[in-house]
């Protein structure tokens, strides 16, 4: 992992997997990490698109705060990314049984279902969030 220390992107700033490797350089041994820092890290993988390690991550911050939408959406989105899919379409289940109006987690179930094949299942999901973001379609 220290191969991409020195990493950067085009418009010159460094990549998100830069500082994956820098927190790791400094890490303390005896100190337990916090969710906060976990949840931190898990959004950098997320970033340098390591969706695999930022989902390992997510589970704990899931498991330690069940409550909070965010990190259960970015696991989603990492499940979704890594091929995942019956674990992103599980996520995004209780996201939606938790927060009914949280449209992004409707769109993400319906392109979930339409990459397993299951199109028409997916519909009723993308309709619902083309409703909450104000994209129905005009009527004739």
């Amino acid at each position: 992992m220290i191969d991409n220390f020195n990493s950067f992107r085009p418009d010159g700033e460094p990549t998100a997997d830069r500082w994956v490797t820098a927190l790791s350089l400094f890490d303390d041994q005896d100190r337990e990490e916090t969710t906060a820092e976990r949840w931190e890290r898990a959004g950098l993988y997320f970033e340098a698109k390591q969706y695999a390690e930022a989902a390992r991550l997510l589970v704990q911050v899931v498991e330690e705060a069940p409550e909070q939408t965010a990190p259960r959406l970015l696991l989603a989105r990492a499940y979704y990314h890594s091929a995942q899919l019956g674990r992103a379409e599980e996520q995004l289940r209780e996201v939606i049984a938790r927060d009914p109006v949280e449209h992004y987690a409707h769109l993400m179930l319906g392109r979930t279902l339409q990459r397993q094949g299951r199109a028409e299942e997916a519909e009723p999901w993308l309709r619902m969030a083309a409703a909450f973001s104000g994209e129905l379609p005009e009527a004739d």
